[in-house]
């Protein structure tokens, strides 16, 4: 049972990241410098969420809905949007932008994961389990 619960942590952190990277990739073809700041969030925040769609339908089938729709919201949404407004902004390479990503993608996904744990002790030691 433990190396179950090993595994598929470990494929939500793959998804967390793959997400993230996705994410910016996308979001760095699609907005660039110059860009108005504001339309860039908006167009970083509607890439991110396609690209977390894909994704999601990809992924869901392997490692379940809850551990790859709400971090990949997240991701796609506020990932999006945070990306956006750095490339505009202060403008990276596109292997920095992908690192951030991942990185971005691992710590939403240990975001999600401590508070589906925080959320899943208070339940059961409140229904006496």
């Amino acid at each position: 049972m433990n190396g179950a619960r090993t595994l598929f942590a470990i494929g939500d952190y793959a998804a967390g990241g793959i997400g993230g990277a996705a994410t910016a990739a996308a979001v760095r073809a699609a907005v660039g410098p110059g860009v108005d700041l504001a339309l860039a969030m908006l167009v970083g925040m509607a890439v991110g969420m396609l690209a977390h769609l894909a994704i999601s339908l990809l992924l869901s089938p392997l490692l379940g809905m809850f551990h790859v729709m709400i971090p990949g919201s997240l991701i796609g949404m506020y990932g999006g949007m945070l990306f956006a407004m750095r490339d505009v902004m202060q403008p990276v390479s596109l292997s920095q932008a992908i690192g951030v990503g991942v990185v971005f993608g691992f710590l939403v996904t240990a975001g999600v994961r401590l508070y589906d744990r925080a959320l899943t002790s208070v339940i059961s030691s409140r229904c006496g389990m």
